[in-house]
């Protein structure tokens, strides 16, 4: 059977781009995982006319119709209404959701208007997907050998719902033999474009495993998916392609799965016994709330001083007077000095330092994207890089601030 699956977001809000279709992208991964290939994407607002007509469009190229949102209370969560009228289909009450509707508001000690019930309605006969972490539970079901599975629209409940629940009905409807194993590898320091051109001929050959790449905020990351009914198997094809892009573009390479490159200069930091500090100036103290948000940091960060301005680089920081006057604070003088300064202040193994500008003015005859940044290891040179970058305001920051950690886990790997 050749399964053809649409997914049809339903909210007004999607349309007017006040949030963002993440639900949709997530499904085509899990759904790639397991063999099921997406044909269409779908949005639709609250009206119900609208959405019926897009799942009579659905039902003439798709025998897998998996709609997201509109499950809710109110008046504009209309999905289930609308898919019943459609299908001729009663909705009955969940007495297991409506028990836990109920106890929800027992523990919040609040009163349980009569909409709130609307929650625990369902299709009738349909196969009951519980939520974990809402109210609303899913369902699926299958009419006319199409198969409808009505999911959430916020991701925090959608996404663990489909993987603890709906996963496991495609798994059971279609009679899956094969193990589906993924493995994420990111990268650093490369773009997509010239990732993709270093393996190219990887990607153009493969079968199975097969390889998906995907860029993201500066980053680049490789999906490697592999069948077979030995998960063992699945899993050595996976390693035997690893090793084979790894010796292309490994030097770029900088974890799996869904880390971070703060969470790796964690690790390292950790394992190698040493502390950082940073000195911040165009990142204004984004590197330090990166870092701050792990657990432990205590444990690697010494802390940080934001020092915007000149007065504030030369008065707390120390950093000379005739650096600045000199050679300007976007210069990698005034990086030295402040990666320097910043190590001896805090007594830390480490220091770090950003300066640049940001935009969206040139600064001190520099253009926009210029940043210095400096690293100041306790008996090693300091060593400043010098980068030019382009985007907005806040896109070079994020870039600067990436570029830190990049750099940093780089040294660290490189210490005994």
């Amino acid at each position: 059977m050749s399964i053809r699956t649409e997914i049809i977001a339903v909210g007004s809000e999607l349309l007017l781009g006040q949030i963002v279709n993440s639900n949709a992208q997530f499904l085509s991964l899990e759904l790639a995982e397991l063999g099921m290939n997406v044909y269409y994407h779908t949005v639709v607002g609250d009206n119900p006319t609208r959405l019926e007509q897009a799942v009579k469009i659905a039902k003439e190229r798709s025998n897998v119709i998996i709609f997201t949102g509109g499950l809710g209370p109110t008046k504009d969560d209309l999905t289930k209404e609308t898919i019943a009228k459609t299908l001729g289909k009663k909705l009955v009450f969940d007495q297991e959701a409506l028990d836990s509707i109920e106890q929800y508001f027992v523990q919040t000690k609040r009163i349980m208007s009569e909409n709130n019930k609307k929650q625990a309605l369902v299709l009738e006969d349909s196969f009951i997907l519980k939520n974990d972490y809402g109210m609303a539970p899913g369902m699926a079901l299958n009419v006319d050998q199409t198969i409808y599975m009505l999911l959430p629209g916020p991701p925090s409940e959608m996404k663990p719902m489909f993987q603890n629940y709906g996963r496991e009905y495609f798994e059971k409807q279609f009679g899956f033999q094969e193990k589906i194993i993924s493995r994420v590898l990111r990268y650093f320091g490369i773009g997509e474009s010239q990732l993709e051109t270093d393996i190219q001929d990887i990607i153009d050959e493969q079968l199975n495993p097969t390889v998906a790449p995907l860029a993201a905020d500066g980053e680049v990351t490789l999906r490697l998916t592999a069948k077979h009914q030995d998960e063992h198997v699945a899993n050595q094809l996976l390693d035997e392609l690893e090793q084979k892009i790894q010796s292309r573009v490994g030097e770029f390479f900088y974890g799996y799965e869904q880390t971070t490159l703060p969470q790796e200069l964690k690790k390292l930091l950790l394992a190698k016994q040493k502390t950082v500090s940073a000195a911040e100036s165009l990142t204004g103290g984004m590197f330090s709330e990166q870092i701050t948000a792990l657990d432990g940091a205590s444990q690697l960060f010494k802390g940080s001083l934001v020092c915007y301005t000149n007065e504030m680089k030369e008065q707390l920081l120390n950093v000379s007077k005739q650096t600045l006057d000199k050679n300007g604070a976007v210069s990698e003088e005034c990086a030295k000095e402040m990666a320097d300064q910043i190590r001896k202040l805090s007594n830390s193994d480490i220091g770090i330092s950003f300066t640049g500008v940001a935009g969206p003015q040139p600064l001190e005859d520099k253009p926009v994207g210029t940043v210095f940044m400096g690293i100041s290891f306790s008996g090693k040179e300091t060593q400043v890089y010098r980068f030019h970058f382009a985007g907005s305001r806040n896109g070079i920051r994020v870039r600067t601030v990436k570029y830190g950690c990049h750099y940093l886990v780089k040294l660290l790997s490189e210490i005994e």
